[in-house]
């Protein structure tokens, strides 16, 4: 597999892989201690955990898996490219690697993947970061009935798969100001999928947004099960996407839980700001 495209020098880290359904999955696993498992979503990879990584392998083990079809993982053309099929990806991962006692690190589609690990095994997880993401249905808000009806279509596969839409346009406008979205950072993300084969990935979570309402909600009706879990929750307030009111249903459900609001961060919190993130997370872990 081609990866000479990595930046080995923001991203220092040794590749691992794991035989999974839908091909080999790459993961990051660093340091030693009790394990932090760091889920992203799209259109991102483990790059995105990077800060985070590099600031917390000093005193925690660190794993952080390429979904299928992004960063380093491969990438085949016929998948089930649906956040369940991902979710039992990390299942298996964790499984593998005997991870006990662990805690989840979730961001954007990472919610419902991570997450439904930790419905299905509240016993085995510790504590829970959540950054921007969801955990429930998504249909009648505004904020994604609109993009699923401007792209769930013809032409938005055309842009998502030519035009590798959602890492060449959605990661620039998402951004925020707190830190700028240099070329380099952002070519971390365009040359993770160089060609439309590659981009299926993205275009499958686009379809998911709503099309896997069903299946949002059967977790959410068990959240119950990780209600009393310690959480720290870090939400960039410049995201288009997830707002104060999913914020809201964070704090509702995790009402104990340390919040900081990033007022300039956009949506790739972990990346945008990921100093100042690892510092919290670093904080809450040690402390937890």
């Amino acid at each position: 597999m081609d990866d000479t495209w990595v930046d080995r020098t923001a991203y220092p880290f040794a590749p691992h892989y794991l035989d999974v359904d839908g091909g080999r999955m790459h993961y990051v696993d660093e340091g030693q201690g009790r394990p932090v498992v760091m889920v992203h979503g799209t259109p991102t990879w483990s790059f995105l955990y990077r800060r985070l990584i590099q600031d917390l392998a000093g005193d925690f083990r660190v794993i952080a898996p390429d979904h299928i079809g992004f960063g380093r993982s491969d990438k085949p053309r016929l998948w089930f490219y649906r956040p369940q099929f991902h979710a039992r990806n990390l299942a298996a991962l964790i499984d593998h690697l005997g991870l006990a006692d662990l805690t989840l690190v979730v961001h954007d589609f990472g919610g419902p993947i991570g997450l439904a690990y930790a419905l299905d095994h509240p016993e085995n997880v510790r504590s829970l970061v959540i950054f921007n993401t969801f955990l429930w249905s998504l249909k009648g808000d505004r904020a994604f009935e609109t993009p699923n009806l401007l792209f769930n279509n013809p032409l938005g596969r055309w842009l998502y798969l030519r035009g590798n839409f959602s890492a060449q346009v959605i990661v620039r406008s998402a951004w925020g100001r707190h830190r700028p979205l240099t070329p380099a950072v952002h070519q971390q993300y365009t040359r993770a999928l160089p060609d439309p084969l590659a981009r299926a990935g993205t275009w499958g979570f686009m379809q998911s947004l709503l099309g896997e309402s069903e299946w949002y909600e059967q977790l959410w009706a068990r959240r119950e099960r990780i209600a009393g879990k310690p959480a720290l929750i870090l939400w960039g307030m410049r995201d288009f996407a997830f707002k104060e009111k999913e914020l809201a249903r964070w704090q509702e459900l995790f009402p104990q839980a340390r919040v900081v609001r990033y007022p300039e961060v956009g949506h790739f919190v972990p990346d945008e700001a990921g100093e100042e993130a690892a510092a919290e997370v670093k904080a809450f872990l040690s402390a937890a």
